[in-house]
């Protein structure tokens, strides 16, 4: 009798186990919606894993968006086409690791090639609460020479685009995208 009724805790006790775990959110998924839709620049899914703000740390900076501040950002990011590629995902603990390329027409006017970087995706009450964002392939000095070169050919031959460089709204990439378009054309 008693190994039935051991036999039976050990059962129920597998089965809340199991329910339990159905129920826990599975990180490594929310982090790849997270890539998705930066992706596909599809945001009607954000609030599945978007808490109150979030917080993207890129070296000493550090900036915190509220979910519609971050539409916008991301709308402007949408204007240069961008694709992301997870080339490496992995759950540590409570944090997800990630290392990912990203490729856009801005990017590729600046840096000459895709940005490689590692990201460390944190968590809490099962939504990101934050990204760190650490570059690996990105080459300062040309980004840095071609951005001047395309801010000083701008300010002189198209000075009504002028200011898109800190401008990321929609309006401020499409402008940005614009005097891209012209430098390259300039030929």
């Amino acid at each position: 009798m008693n190994k039935i009724i051991g036999l039976l805790l050990l059962l129920a006790t597998g089965f809340v186990s199991c329910k339990s775990s159905e129920k826990k959110i599975d990180k490594l998924e929310i982090a790849k919606q997270f890539f998705s839709v930066h992706n596909d620049s599809n945001y009607s899914g954000m609030s599945d894993w978007f808490a109150d703000s979030l917080v993207m740390k890129e070296g000493l900076y550090e900036l915190a968006y509220s979910q519609s501040e971050y539409v916008k950002f991301l709308k402007w990011d949408s204007v240069f086409d961008p694709s992301y590629e997870v080339l490496t995902i992995e759950q540590v603990g409570e944090t997800v690791k990630a290392k990912v390329s990203k490729n856009d027409m801005r990017i590729l006017f600046l840096n000459e090639e895709p940005f490689i970087t590692n990201q460390i995706i944190r968590f809490q009450n099962d939504k990101i609460v934050s990204v760190e964002i650490d570059y690996v392939s990105f080459n300062n000095a040309i980004w840095e020479k071609n951005k001047n070169e395309l801010l000083n050919w701008t300010k002189t031959n198209h000075p009504e685009l002028d200011g898109f460089i800190n401008d990321q709204t929609e309006a401020g990439g499409t402008k940005f995208l614009k005097a891209i378009e012209l430098y390259m054309a300039k030929e």
